[in-house]
């Protein structure tokens, strides 16, 4: 290759580098600005979902269920509230509201010291939707049913 080849092709890469670096440059501006709206719009979601309310329902079945522990709304995702049901009628069913992230959870627990079986179950439902459902069976038994937040998304 000669010397006049060799300098036009290396005049032709910087000048394709040096447009290609003020076109990034340009739209990198528009890039950051548009960074900058999609995190406002993101810590605007956040701040709506943690303040979301939204309900689910417990159930708790089984043969014979000692008490039964759920988080009853109230707190925070950081310190729910749990409420405890000792001896309960079954099948058990309650409603609750939560808020945002706070996660939905529900205890049963048997001791059965008479032998049997302690068969129990939960589940928690959101809408019709079933969150999370856990079955359990032994002397000592805790089926306990914990789901993520739906308003999570």
């Amino acid at each position: 290759m000669n010397r006049v080849s060799c300098v036009n092709r290396i005049h032709r890469s910087l000048t394709s580098a040096l447009v290609a670096g003020c076109l990034a440059l340009g739209l990198g501006a528009c890039s950051e600005e548009a960074a900058d709206r999609a995190e406002d719009e993101v810590v605007e979601e956040v701040d709506e979902r943690v303040d979301e309310e939204y309900q689910v329902t417990y159930e708790v079945t089984g043969e014979k269920v000692d008490s039964i522990d759920f988080n009853a709304g109230g707190g925070s995702a950081a310190d729910p509230k749990f409420e405890t049901v000792d001896d309960p009628t079954l099948p058990w069913k309650k409603t609750v509201t939560l808020r945002g992230i706070e996660a939905p959870a529900v205890i049963p627990v048997t001791l059965d010291t008479g032998g049997g079986s302690g068969e129990l179950s939960c589940r928690i439902v959101h809408e019709g939707e079933v969150l999370a459902e856990k079955s359990g069976a032994g002397a000592v038994s805790a089926a306990g049913c914990v789901a993520v937040s739906p308003v999570t998304g």
